[in-house]
């Protein structure tokens, strides 16, 4: 499970434990003081906690106490899913003490007596200590008060929950899919082997798998459903990758040669060369080593078609059974045994040496032991070489810690792992650079032989070494091929009885370190703990194959898509068993019980995971780049030199050496700088982009506005022009014209008509009547109109005007207006007089201008 990150505070909280309830803590164990803890009785869920809670996360048991790795107090609850500690100090959870049910591998109560001074009361104090071991390597001590039975009340809730009788109670049945619901492995099986046949065009789905309609085939091999019911065997998938030529009667016969009936089936073929990767149980030859099989001989034979290119004959057959020669032949006792070269056409055997899974499990104790032992955070409490400012693992240099296996307390892990990768390099550089087909095998076919067989399609296939093709990878050669996950993981079976782990270390050359002894103190003579009831056959071999991954990303960092974290929280979450994908022992177990239905799906959380930070996330690989190794990996022997996976050995006892590399995580951080760069310059870029689109608006506005202003100009000039038109006109007709300073205009017009003065004035009211098609004005004007009693005075100018200008005026000074027309110049009327006598003397009938 991939470690809590959040940091909701719960200081505003209600706590559950009063003053009196308080252990108070600090430095190392001996200065610890204790205050009086009441009985702890059941209460729910204190406020703030369930912002901490998962889905259907309950909490089952609470203890008060300390952790001893960082002598940090707080509140050790157990849930239906983890075991939380809280701390008293910052409320936050704090990562090295909670650590999901599924993933502890055993738990102790211990009693160290301390020796009292000689002042002191005759009866010794005593410390009672909870030791939690868990599968990814840490090691924990909480302590409790004596006499409080508050670690009682842990233990037996971790008793109940941590080792569930039945898969139901486990708590990824309880959460259900919620939304990482999964879809149909097998419908991602049978695409997988489309694909390695060529045909990515075919697209299975439900359909084709529930019709039986998925099955096709290129010029080599075909997809059998001849497992469909796993009637032929209860651990291989319901589809099979098989040579074309073998049919189905002949499959039928060939597997009741091999162990558990797991036949030689192809894992990985090359589609341009021909060559396959199979794989299959130990044949059944006997004690004699003397049986063989017709149908399985065939089979194999099979696997090795004709070579491409023109050379003509057979590809070479390599059988590589992965066990020592020596546990091949012990294993004839029982009626397996190994191949005989001489049976089988143009083959050769070769045997690995890879040892089985209980000398893994036993180094993987040394190796944990080792670095609790010699860690920054040891869970003994005491103060190791690297606590305070000691020189770090390997001088700096990891690598150099692979010079000498005493270096890691002889556990023996780095050879294991050194001997995984040489066989799997092996085999990958048989099939490249030969062109041979390779089928693999160990005593039941689902432990070393899915290492090997994984790995080397790993490094044989570029597909597998992204994020999508590594879940390919692993749903075809772990989970359908039947790697037994309840038996190695130790986790419950659909039996009904749970697997129960044993609750000592197998190891006889390291103590348990939480009873590491120092001078003047002892361990109890028995420490309470469960033990084991049945065999045990928990064993780290898929946390071996993922540590083999984790080399070839250091010695390979641009092949690889995902990164180290990616391995890390992949691992987590296989371990925690809060996801029913690695649930059961076969495929067929888990399509029986629909746990794929009833559970969330690790794949769809992982992908949440990845969605949520884009490709800076720290999952993907910052230096990947396919270009670079588009085609097979083949490391060289001398660099099968393997480290300590310090992203994960080393998280816990020494996390200032888990962090990735210098220039890693420089690169990191430039490459989130760089984002965020990215994304200011987006928004700059954006907002650029409106104020540009802003501007070429407002261009636009102002070149309509200028238009409409030049227009009104032109107007404004024409009616200046009329207006003074009319003006000169008016006055040539006699008139005064006043403007007020309200801009109202006042005209004085003089008349011929005596007697009868009229004002004529124009108000708003008419002008807009008058004016409707004009627009409308404010300007008021007054005209009015006067008797003209001085036409006849010489010095009136009108007339001088019209004697001047006129030349139709007659000689004595009178008008012929309107019997004669007046002369125009440059478009004006000058001289122009109203003679309304004359106006009055016009008949209907009379015409203008007439002569005289």
């Amino acid at each position: 499970m991939p470690r809590n990150r959040r940091t909701t505070s719960l200081r505003d909280s209600d706590s559950r434990l009063g003053d009196s309830d308080k252990i108070e803590g600090a430095g190392s164990w001996d200065a610890i003081e204790w205050t009086k803890i009441d009985q702890p009785v059941s209460r729910p869920v204190p406020h703030g906690l369930s912002d901490f809670l998962y889905e259907a996360e309950e909490v089952l048991a609470e203890g008060y106490g300390v952790l001893v790795n960082t002598d940090e107090a707080g509140t050790l609850f157990v849930t239906n899913f983890r075991l939380l500690f809280l701390s008293e100090g910052s409320r936050d959870i704090i990562a090295l003490g909670t650590i999901p049910l599924a993933t502890i591998e055993k738990f102790n109560k211990i009693i160290i007596k301390q020796p009292s001074g000689p002042r002191q009361s005759e009866k010794t104090p005593t410390r009672r200590l909870l030791q939690v071991i868990g599968k990814d390597m840490r090691i924990i001590i909480f302590s409790f008060r004596p006499r409080t039975k508050q670690r009682r009340a842990v233990f037996e809730a971790l008793l109940r929950c941590a080792r569930p009788v039945r898969l139901w109670d486990m708590y990824t049945f309880s959460a259900g899919p919620s939304r990482f619901s999964n879809g149909s492995p097998k419908v991602r099986l049978v695409n997988e082997y489309l694909r390695l046949l060529g045909l990515e065009s075919h697209h299975s789905d439900i359909s084709t798998i529930e019709d039986g309609s998925f099955q096709s085939s290129n010029d080599w091999w075909r997809i059998s459903d001849i497992n469909a019911n796993y009637d032929m065997c209860a651990t291989y998938p319901f589809s099979l990758l098989i040579p074309k030529s073998i049919r189905d009667e002949d499959v039928l016969q060939a597997c009741k040669f091999r162990a558990r009936c797991r036949l030689p089936a192809i894992s990985w073929c090359d589609g341009r060369t021909g060559a396959v990767l199979a794989r299959s149980s130990q044949p059944l030859v006997g004690l004699m080593m003397n049986m063989r099989s017709n149908a399985d001989e065939n089979l194999v034979g099979a696997l090795c078609t004709q070579l491409s290119g023109g050379k003509g004959g057979r590809r070479k057959l390599y059988i590589a059974d992965a066990r020592p020669r020596k546990n091949a032949l012990a294993n004839g006792a029982m009626g397996g045994g190994s191949e005989s070269s001489s049976n089988y056409f143009q083959s050769e055997i070769v045997f690995f040496g890879i040892d089985n899974i209980h000398a893994m499990r036993e180094s993987l104790v040394r190796l944990r032991d080792y670095l609790d032992t010699h860690g920054s955070k040891s869970s003994d409490g005491m103060s190791s070489f690297l606590r305070h400012g000691g020189w770090t693992w390997g001088g700096g240099n990891l690598s150099s810690m692979s010079a000498s296996v005493s270096t890691l307390g002889d556990s023996g892990w780095l050879i294991h792992i050194q001997n995984v990768l040489a066989g799997s390099a092996w085999i990958a550089a048989r099939i490249a650079m030969e062109s041979a087909s390779v089928l693999v095998h160990c005593s039941d076919g689902w432990d070393r032989t899915t290492q090997l067989v994984a790995l080397a399609s790993l490094l044989l296939d570029p597909y597998y070494r992204t994020i999508k093709g590594f879940q390919a990878l692993v749903e075809k050669d772990w989970l359908a091929f039947g790697h037994p996950f309840s038996d190695r993981a130790g986790m419950p079976n659909l039996s009904g009885s749970g697997l129960d782990l044993p609750r000592q270390s197998s190891s006889t050359n390291f103590p348990s370190s939480p009873i590491r002894q120092t001078p003047g103190s002892f361990p109890s003579q028995s420490p309470a703990s469960s033990q084991p009831q049945t065999s045990n056959n928990y064993s780290p071999i898929f946390l071996q194959w993922v540590d083999c991954i984790s080399q070839l990303l250091r010695m390979y960092p641009f092949a690889f898509e995902f990164s180290s974290a990616f391995l890390v929280d992949f691992l987590d979450c296989m371990l925690s068993c809060r996801f029913g994908n690695f649930l059961c022992n076969s495929e067929k177990e888990r399509e029986q019980y629909g746990v794929s239905e009833a559970c969330g799906c690790l794949w769809m959380y992982l992908d949440d995971l990845r969605a949520s930070g884009g490709r800076s996330h720290v999952h993907y690989n910052l230096f990947y780049d396919p270009s670079k190794h588009d085609g097979p990996l083949l490391p060289p022997a001398a660099a099968l030199a393997p480290t300590l996976w310090p992203q994960f050995h080393l998280r816990w006892s020494c996390p200032s050496e888990a962090q990735t590399g210098e220039v890693e995580a420089q690169c990191r951080i430039m490459m989130e700088q760089i984002s965020e760069l990215q994304k200011a310059k987006d928004v700059a870029e954006r907002k650029a982009r409106e104020m540009i689109s802003t501007m070429e608006a407002i261009k636009v506005e102002i070149r309509n506005e200028k238009q409409t202003s030049s227009s009104a100009m032109n107007l404004a000039r024409k009616a200046n022009r009329e207006n003074e038109i009319i003006k000169r006109a008016i006055q040539s007709l006699g008139c005064r014209i006043q403007v007020s300073g309200n801009d109202d205009c006042t005209i004085d017009i003089e008349s011929n008509l005596s007697d009868l003065p009229q004002r004529i004035t124009s108000s708003p009211s008419t002008r807009d009547t008058a004016d409707s098609n004009e627009g409308k004005t404010d300007m008021s004007i007054s005209v009015t109109l006067t008797p003209d009693n001085n036409d006849d005075v010489p010095g009136n100018p009108i007339l001088r005007v019209c004697e001047s200008l006129c030349p139709l005026r007659t000689r004595e000074g009178g008008c012929k207006w309107p019997d004669a027309g007046c002369a125009q110049l440059e478009s004006q009327f000058v001289g122009l007089r109203a003679n309304y006598d004359a106006f009055d003397r016009l008949s209907i009938y009379d015409g203008y201008f007439q002569p005289e």
